[in-house]
């Protein structure tokens, strides 16, 4: 049994039903727009929504007892079903806009292949996210989060003061982070110091995502579940936390335009049968400059977080959280969407 209980929020378990609440119903307001396919925001914001979901369902496992229905591998699944048309959309978009003005009539001709042959498999795509979100799978899940929101239950961590417990919640996925190896790609090792190779070229650049791009990718999806997870407790900390949580998003940002530009090299080499080597001499070289852009971009961020004293005050700023106001207290006038908490009697 459950009753309503002051919009306070101050246990693990009422910031948990916070976060399900928010993500899973903001999850849902894009459902119809998808289905009429004619906004490809809608799409990416449902596909941001489950991710956003996710995060919350796993930062928060300690202390949720979530049905089976709605549980972190089934949203996945969903979301990846999601992402392969919401990956078309973006390739689509970067190809008309970013790539194909500027190619000479030849080489636009070629893209326009690529364009074809992307509509072919966007259209199976989008028969995909429509039998998904038609499916039991789905339909379930969207019963199970309801049900649960109605009347919810928890774990007994969920009775602890969240105060008390956030750095253990967020330090985990820090250290995991920090400890990736995509922070040393580009680098040297000399008497246990690491150094950025700077001033490297273009091929010397090519060469290095060629051999460790998936490591690069590998980092940048430990970055979003960081930055998702950060998100969630902003308003337990100050100004140094958020700059920490803006450098994420700026990292994700960055690695992700790498990541976009070997994905669309890979995707046009597919869809002309040929090798991503011998594209188009203009395309390629537009694709690659773009990959170097972002590769001065990233040096500057990838050395501020192998310094120690960066990554000594990443960790010790997470060891002191607090309330809106400063005094240990969480803002009273933080509400669900439906203006109460449900907590288990």
């Amino acid at each position: 049994m459950t009753v309503d209980t002051p919009t306070k929020a101050k246990t693990l378990g009422d910031w948990a039903y916070l976060a399900v609440e928010k993500h899973f119903h903001k999850t849902l307001k894009h459902e119809a727009d998808i289905l009429k396919d004619k906004d490809p925001e809608a799409l990416h914001q449902m596909r941001v929504g489950m991710r956003r979901l996710r995060t919350a369902v796993t930062g928060f496992a300690p202390a949720l007892n979530l049905p089976k229905e709605a549980q972190e591998k089934i949203i996945g699944k969903i979301a990846r079903t999601l992402g392969v048309l919401r990956d078309l959309d973006v390739l689509q978009e970067s190809l008309q806009t970013h790539y194909r003005p500027e190619l000479p009539k030849s080489e636009q001709k070629v893209v326009d292949t690529a364009l074809d042959y992307l509509a072919q498999q966007r259209q199976q795509a989008f028969k995909d996210v429509k039998s998904t979100l038609e499916k039991s799978r789905y339909l379930n899940m969207k019963r199970a989060f309801l049900d649960w929101l109605e009347q919810p239950t928890y774990r007994d961590m969920a009775n602890l003061p969240i105060l008390e417990v956030l750095p253990d919640l967020l330090l985990p996925q820090i250290s995991e982070l920090l400890l990736h190896p995509g922070w040393l790609v580009g680098t040297k090792a000399e008497k246990a110091e690491i150094h950025l190779l700077k001033d490297m070229s273009h091929k010397a650049v090519e060469q290095e995502l060629a051999v460790h791009g998936e490591v690069l990718h590998s980092l940048r999806k430990q970055t979003k579940r960081v930055r998702y997870q950060m998100e969630l407790f902003t308003n337990f900390y100050g100004a140094t936390y958020q700059a920490y949580l803006e450098d994420m998003k700026t990292i994700q940002s960055i690695l992700g335009e790498i990541q976009d530009s070997v994905v669309l090299a890979e995707f046009l080499a597919e869809a002309l049968g040929s090798k991503t080597d011998n594209l188009p001499r203009t395309l390629s070289e537009k694709l690659a400059e773009s990959r170097y852009k972002a590769w001065q971009q990233w040096q500057p961020l990838q050395q501020r977080y192998l310094h120690i004293q960066i990554r000594q005050s990443f960790r010790s700023e997470l060891l002191r959280p607090k309330g809106v106001f400063g005094d240990g207290q969480v803002d009273g006038n933080l509400e669900s969407t439906n203006g109460t908490v449900k907590r288990k009697k």
